[in-house]
């Protein structure tokens, strides 16, 4: 059994900051469940571009509004508390928060920690050394 707390991750390596949002990363690739888990907060105001062209999200809101859309069809879709978003076609997507935004993102493959949007808002593919070990 796993147990964390949001304070046991605050300003270690596992919270992100950037200017337009925060990444608290509870479960990581290391703790071998086939999923990450986030605690991401989206700032008000923002534009945040993002493709994540080697995982698949879950996105749940537990405050805040605003919206996502659809870069490849123009869809826009209102986001409240209580809304879940799903990217499982490497959906290329923009969230622009109304107000503070805290979400619960869930990641496969899961996320290690180390990865950064790239210019196109990608994070990389990157496996766990000993989990590639195993697959070779």
């Amino acid at each position: 059994m796993i147990v964390r707390h949001l304070s046991e991750i605050e300003d270690t390596d596992a919270d992100i900051k950037q200017e337009n949002w925060r990444s608290k990363r509870i479960i990581l690739a290391k703790d071998k469940l086939g999923f990450s888990v986030h605690e991401t907060t989206l700032y008000a105001g923002t534009v945040n571009d993002f493709w994540y062209a080697n995982h698949i999200e879950a996105v749940f809101i537990v405050s805040g509004e605003g919206e996502v859309e659809n870069k490849a069809t123009g869809e826009v879709h209102q986001l409240r508390p209580g809304s879940i978003y799903v990217l499982n076609n490497a959906d290329k997507h923009q969230v622009r928060p109304r107000t503070e935004m805290k979400t619960v993102c869930v990641f496969n493959p899961p996320v290690t920690g180390r990865e950064v949007h790239d210019e196109n808002g990608v994070y990389p593919l990157i496996v766990e050394e000993d989990e590639a070990a195993a697959t070779n």
